[in-house]
């Protein structure tokens, strides 16, 4: 299949819509991860260098989780609670739940992150997993 990883990672296993997301993240136990941006911003750019460049964020992302990345919003309003800029990303739980405690570091773009934030999405990403052992 054609996996289209826009340079977030090339190892990594991406799912092509958010529909087969929820169905994998369901059907594997994983959680999901959705990244939003776009090809011609910046910050989405900064963003996907180092994230690109982190061995633990693939190495997770390869292993861990459904992985997603989208230039255009969904339907889910879930998927933007607080607004649709980009970069986004956000967790989605195998229950089909949107993770609106999982959050980055900014309290005007709850769940936006900038390379420098690349260490907060890791621990944002452990939480994630953490979330999964002691809920479900």
């Amino acid at each position: 299949p054609c996996i289209v990883s826009l340079g977030w990672g090339d190892e990594i296993t991406w799912v092509q819509t958010y529909e087969e997301g929820l169905y994998q993240a369901k059907k594997s136990n994983k959680p999901l991860m959705v990244i939003h941006h776009l090809e011609d911003c910046q910050y989405c750019q900064a963003l996907k260098k180092a994230f690109a460049e982190n061995e633990e964020i693939q190495e997770m992302a390869q292993n861990n989780f459904v992985m997603l990345n989208l230039m255009h919003e969904t339907t889910d309003k879930n998927l933007s609670p607080d607004g649709q800029y980009v970069p986004r990303i956000m967790f989605v739980d195998p229950s089909l739940t949107v993770r609106a405690d999982i959050t980055g570091r900014y309290s005007n773009r709850l769940y936006t992150y900038e390379p420098q934030d690349i260490p907060y999405l890791i621990e944002n990403m452990k939480k994630a997993l953490r979330l999964i052992q002691t809920e479900l």
